[in-house]
């Protein structure tokens, strides 16, 4: 399958991601979005990403574009340090898809490229190199610099908290145990791997999950990230995951937002805990939620299910200044539930404190769109009620992203094409964790039916 281009950047095998096309598509950035002071260029953990970060390096000083080689660094610390310089950045990364798989992630100095300048760089696709040079700079203090962010703003928050850290083979290891320990917390390093090891924080594998409740015991919570780091994995002292929209949830809570945007898969407990004056939802995926922030205005957050958060206003800790941060990043959810944690006694004492809404997510790997397009339009065809029989009657679709059918009695299940990988995402929402798996073993087992 080509690399694909949308919501996450550029995406594909290894394989196919040529010299040829990563200039391609370097080139094309550089000419059609803003660069202000020069180009930023940050990679993950992979075996792949340094010579994929070599090709883009390459090309953007060949086009004339100063470039600074920031080396492994988490996906917020380069966007947040690229920013505060002006300058636009390349994340050669493929966030939580296989090792056989990377991208890159495109930043303006204004943070996460828009739709429309997605579709800028699709069109600006082709262009013979310029043939100049540039200068190529080094800078290896960003991890510090984003752990430090929360240093400043919540001082010795952690004192007293055992918290496990699951390394494995995340970019933001080292910055997240700096800032963890800076906040105080006692901490314990888990699982580091020099294999890369794909985490998707929506959908973490049954294995891990088993692992959880052995390497919890003792501590107060385990946290990771998956591997760019913009994305918070964190589980409650028995080993269960609290889930990235309910972490989301307390986030904002925590920084006083008045206006919440969030995707239409996240969980309606945001909705029904009444802590904020609007709710907005999207469709999935972070230029949607930015670009809603960015309408919205004032004192609004966004997060999705996965848990990346971002910070749309200039807020406020106890020990100094948290400036806003328009990017997803996986440290301030990951300290906000532990700062929370401490101050109710425990991680699942917080938890109970939102409504009872929870939402469990499974994927079919290796589905082509093409036969997740046939499935969707299949069922928007009129098959849909009868496919969900089997786990309720259907009270109401919502159509904005795949379709999210809300079933009598108020469960949801919402299905959808993943944006940047060849794989179709499930999402089961009920009042109990336990009622959630068991509508998603139900949904499951249709889709993999319906697409085997």
């Amino acid at each position: 399958m080509a690399p694909k281009f949308g919501t996450s950047g550029l995406r594909g095998l290894v394989t196919e991601l040529t010299p040829d096309l990563v200039a391609d598509y370097t080139r094309s950035f550089l000419a059609t979005c803003p660069v202000g002071t020069g180009l930023w260029v940050g990679r993950d953990l992979r075996a792949s990403s340094p010579l994929l970060a070599e090709g883009v390096i390459a090309a953007a000083r060949g086009e004339g574009v100063t470039v600074t080689d920031c080396g492994a660094v988490p996906t917020p610390a380069l966007a947040m340090a690229s920013m505060a310089a002006g300058a636009a950045a390349v994340m050669v990364t493929g966030s939580h898809i296989p090792a056989d798989r990377n991208g890159l992630k495109f930043y303006v100095p204004g943070g996460e490229i828009t739709k429309a300048e997605e579709a800028a760089i699709l069109g600006g696709l082709g262009r013979d190199p310029a043939g100049l040079t540039a200068p190529r700079r080094n800078s290896f203090e960003i991890s510090g610099d984003w752990a430090a962010r929360y240093r400043g703003a919540f001082g010795r928050c952690l004192d007293g908290m055992k918290v496990g850290v699951w390394a494995h083979s995340a970019v933001s290891r080292a910055g997240l145990v700096a800032c963890l320990e800076a906040l105080g917390a006692q901490l314990v390093v888990l699982g580091p791997s020099e294999v890369f090891v794909p985490v998707d924080t929506e959908a973490v594998p049954a294995e891990v999950r088993a692992q959880l409740p052995g390497w919890v015991r003792g501590l107060d919570a385990v946290v990771s990230t998956d591997g760019d780091g913009d994305r918070p994995l964190v589980a409650d002292a028995a080993g269960r995951i609290v889930p990235g929209d309910v972490l989301g949830q307390i986030t904002a809570a925590l920084v006083g937002a008045e206006t919440v945007v969030t995707t239409v898969s996240a969980n309606s407990g945001v909705d029904l805990s009444g802590r904020f004056g609007r709710v907005i939802r999207t469709r999935i995926g972070s230029p949607y939620v930015i670009a809603a922030m960015e309408a919205a205005g004032g004192r609004v957050v966004g997060y999705e299910p996965n848990g990346g958060f971002l910070l749309g206003f200039d807020a406020a800790g106890p020990w100094g200044p948290l400036p806003r941060l328009m990017t997803r990043d996986s440290l301030l959810p990951i300290v906000a539930a532990l700062i929370e944690a401490r101050r109710t006694g425990s991680l699942a004492a917080r938890v109970a404190l939102e409504p009872a809404r929870f939402t469990v997510t499974d994927r079919l790997e290796g589905i082509a769109p093409e036969a997740s397009g046939a499935l969707l339009a299949r069922l928007g065809a009129g098959e849909l009620a009868g496919f969900l029989a089997p786990l309720g009657q259907v009270a109401s679709v919502d159509r904005s992203d795949g379709l999210r059918a809300t079933l009598e009695g108020g469960a949801i299940v919402h299905l959808r094409p993943s944006g940047n990988a060849p794989e179709f995402r499930v999402y089961a929402e009920a009042e109990t964790v336990a009622a959630a798996e068991a509508l998603m073993a139900l949904a499951f087992a249709q889709v993999r039916k319906a697409l085997a």
